[in-house]
């Protein structure tokens, strides 16, 4: 794994076991007071939204699902078939469907966990669509997924442009279905990894 790419899953794991720890007594200074994370997700069948509401939980963040404008039907979501609007859109890469509302103050989160299915090897086209109604620079983007069994294969390749200037990175497969304490365990050895690579 590249460096930057330790360097900011370290501030994207710190970030959100901070919001578990206990308070200091020390003042806090602006900077910490208003560090916080955001689970955003798209979910077509409901997969995705149990394990962001499960990741929620366990980061102690704000939760925002991404909606489409046009609700998906179960036609659209065959990928059988050629005509079906999922294939459509998966096939052409510029595709961008309408999200239906947006995050209010999204300046206020420095760790945006990024959450759907895996779709044609990659995110769906609505995952673009949300990350370019923001400037994101300077954030951390900590990817997530469910699949029938692809991994997250060309997500990062395909979701960077759309993010110029943050930094996008592999983060868990949720097909486990995983627990809090399960997930609260995984943050916990992200954080103490990316301290023994770089303490």
């Amino acid at each position: 794994m590249k460096k930057i790419t330790i360097m900011s899953l370290m501030g994207a794991f710190i970030l959100s076991a901070c919001g578990n720890a206990p308070k200091s007594t020390a003042a806090e200074t602006p900077e910490t007071a208003e560090n916080k994370a955001l689970v955003a997700y798209f979910s077509a069948t409901g997969t995705t939204a149990a394990a962001a509401q499960t990741l929620a939980e366990a980061a102690g963040a704000d939760l925002f699902e991404i909606k489409p404008a046009v609700a998906y039907t179960r036609a659209d979501l065959d990928w059988n078939d050629p005509q079906s609007r999922s294939t459509i859109e998966m096939k052409d890469p510029k595709a961008r469907p309408e999200v239906a509302d947006s995050v209010e103050n999204i300046a206020q989160y420095d760790v945006i966990y990024l959450g759907y299915p895996i779709w044609w090897y990659t995110a769906p086209r609505i995952i673009n669509s949300f990350l370019e109604q923001y400037d994101l620079q300077g954030k951390t983007i900590v990817l997530f997924a469910t699949s029938g069994g692809s991994e997250f294969e060309n997500s990062v390749a395909d979701l960077q442009p759309s993010a110029p200037g943050a930094t996008i990175v592999e983060g868990r497969m949720m097909n486990d279905e995983p627990t809090v304490d399960a997930l609260k365990e995984w943050l916990e050895e992200e954080k103490d990894r990316a301290y023994t690579l770089f303490k």
